[in-house]
């Protein structure tokens, strides 16, 4: 299964504060455990929001929304992709994780959507263009 492990942002990474050598250290040895597991797809930090933007969509009509965004328990930081047997394992994982801030901070687990969960909507044609659009990605990366 596959979920997003999302770090959530703290005031700290929202002022774009880098973390010190010795906390660099400890999550690339997460990371690296990680990968050693086969569990790790990608891994990456995010800038704070003031350097980011949202679009808002209301009917046919789209508006650009300028960070920073105010809500930083709503905001992320960086996240990662991992391919695991089940939640549990995820948070097991999660529990073994160095904090990533410099003060308290927090993670979440999403499961990501796969085809089956989908059901009838995701006929036998949107499968073989969804599958396509993946080897073209497989192609460009």
């Amino acid at each position: 299964m596959k979920v997003i492990v999302l770090v959530k942002a703290t005031p700290e990474s929202e002022r774009g504060e880098m973390p010190d050598e010795k906390l660099m250290s400890d999550m690339m040895a997460f990371n690296e455990e990680l990968v050693k597991a086969g569990i790790m797809e990608v891994g990456e930090g995010l800038h704070p929001s003031s350097k980011g933007y949202r679009v808002r969509f209301s009917g046919k009509d789209r508006f650009v929304i300028n960070g920073p965004f105010t809500e930083t328990n709503e905001l992320v930081a960086g996240y990662w992709v991992w391919n695991v047997k089940s939640m549990e394992e995820a948070i097991e994982w999660v529990k073994r994780c160095p904090n990533p801030m410099t003060s308290d901070s927090e993670i979440e687990i999403r499961k990501v959507y796969e085809a089956e969960d989908f059901g009838e909507v995701f006929t036998p044609e949107l499968r073989e263009r969804e599958e396509k659009l993946r080897t073209e990605i497989q192609k460009q990366g």
